[in-house]
C-alpha cells in the first residue's frame, strides 16, 4: 500500500493538513483536492477546531503546483477532467479564501502554482528561509491562476505584472515584503511553531509574533523603482519595448525570459492583473475558470508541458510564436463567459 496523497489529524485545538507527496515535491493531485475540501468544510462546522494549519511533508516544498502530467494526459486524451479538475481546485481557492477560521500555511520550500492556491489565501502565511514562491505558468502556455488575478495586481507597485510575466522567483524575505506571506520564521522552527499554535485558546497573532525571525534584506525592495518604471506599460509589446530601451543588464534578461514564453498566456497574464486588480475574489475565480476552460482546449499548454516535462528538449513551438501574431479578438474570447456555463462557486 502506497502512503496517502495527503493526511489529517487534530492536534489540540488545531486541525492538521499534510500534503504528503515528497518525491513529487507535494504536487497537488485531484485525489488530495477531493479530499482536502470537505475535510476543511468537516472543520469548519466542530467547535473543537479553532484553526487550521496545512504543511508539505519533507524538507524541499511545501507544494510545487498541480499535477501537470495528469492534466496533459487528460487533455491530450479528451477527458473532461482536464478542466474538471480546475472547478474543482477553485472552490477549494474561494473556500479558503472565505475560511471562518485562522487557516495557517507554512510555506517551507517551494511554493508554486497549486500549492500558492492552497496557502496565500489563508489568513495566515509563514515563510521560512527555503520558500521559493513563484507563479510560473507563462513557461508551460499555461496562466498565473488559483487566485493570482486577486493577489497578484495587490502586491506592490507593478510587482504582479513582473512576477505574472517573467515568472521570476521570491524568497521568503522577498514573499514578506510583497504582502505574500504575512509572518517569516526559521525552517528548524516550525515544529516549535507547530505545537504552539495547536493549544486551545490562543491567540495566532501572538504566537506567530512570539516565534517571528528576522527575514533579512528584500532583493526585491531595492527593484520596486525599476519593476514599476519598466512593467507598467499599456501592453506586454510595451513592456519589451521599455525594458529593451532601458538596456541594463536586469532588463535585459527581464526582456530575454519574457520572450521564452507562451506569447499567448503572456498576454492573458497581462490583462489578468489589469482587469483583476479591479475585482473581488470571486470574479476573479470565474474570470480564471474562463480563461483555463479555453486554454485546455488549445495549443500551448501542451506544448508547454512537452518541452518541460515530457521530451525535456526545453524548446516549446507556441501558437502563435508571436505577440503580434495574438490579436485583441483572440484575448478577449479567452475571457468571456465560458461555453458550458460560469463556474458555480457556492
Amino acid at each position: 500500500m502506497s502512503d496517502p496523497e495527503i493526511l489529517f489529524e487534530v492536534k489540540g485545538a488545531a486541525g492538521i493538513v499534510t500534503l504528503n507527496r515528497p518525491k513529487a515535491l507535494n504536487a497537488l493531485t485531484l485525489g488530495m483536492v477531493r479530499a482536502l475540501h470537505p475535510q476543511l468544510i468537516a472543520w469548519a462546522d466542530d467547535p473543537a477546531i479553532e484553526r487550521i494549519i496545512i504543511k508539505g511533508e519533507g524538507e524541499r516544498a511545501f507544494c510545487a503546483g498541480g499535477d501537470i502530467r495528469a492534466l496533459y494526459d487528460w487533455g491530450t486524451s479528451g477527458d473532461p477532467l482536464a478542466v474538471g479538475f480546475y472547478e474543482e481546485e477553485y472552490k477549494l481557492n474561494v473556500f479558503i479564501k472565505e475560511y471562518p477560521k485562522p487557516y495557517i500555511a507554512l510555506m517551507d520550500g517551494i511554493t508554486m502554482g497549486g500549492g500558492v492556491g492552497v496557502s496565500v489565501h489563508g489568513s495566515h502565511r509563514i515563510a521560512t528561509e527555503r520558500l521559493m514562491f513563484a507563479m510560473p505558468e507563462t513557461g508551460i502556455g499555461l496562466f498565473p491562476d488559483v487566485g493570482g488575478t486577486y493577489f497578484l495586481p495587490r502586491t506592490p507597485g507593478e510587482t504582479g505584472m513582473w512576477l505574472s510575466l517573467t515568472g521570476a522567483r521570491l524568497k521568503g524575505a522577498d514573499a514578506l515584503f510583497a504582502g505574500i506571506a504575512t509572518h517569516h520564521t526559521a525552517s528548524d522552527g516550525l515544529d516549535a511553531l507547530e505545537a504552539a499554535l495547536s493549544a486551545p485558546g490562543i491567540d495566532v497573532d501572538d504566537v506567530l509574533a512570539a516565534h517571528a525571525t528576522p527575514p533579512g534584506d528584500a532583493a526585491i525592495e531595492p527593484l520596486q523603482a525599476d519593476i514599476a518604471r519598466l512593467f507598467s506599460g499599456t501592453s506586454v509589446e510595451n513592456i519589451l519595448t521599455a525594458l529593451d530601451a532601458d538596456g541594463g543588464e536586469w532588463a535585459t534578461k527581464q526582456a530575454a525570459t519574457i520572450r521564452t514564453k507562451s506569447p499567448t498566456s503572456l498576454k492573458v497574464a497581462y490583462r489578468q492583473m489589469r482587469d483583476g486588480v479591479k475585482a473581488d475574489f470571486r470574479t476573479c475565480m470565474t474570470m480564471e475558470y474562463r480563461i483555463v476552460s479555453r486554454i485546455m482546449k488549445g495549443h500551448d499548454f501542451y506544448e508547454g508541458v512537452r518541452a518541460t516535462i515530457i521530451d525535456k528538449d526545453g524548446a516549446p513551438n507556441w501558437q502563435p510564436d508571436t505577440l503580434a501574431a495574438v490579436s485583441d479578438a483572440d484575448i478577449q474570447t479567452i475571457f468571456a463567459p465560458a461555453e458550458g456555463g460560469d463556474i458555480k462557486l457556492g
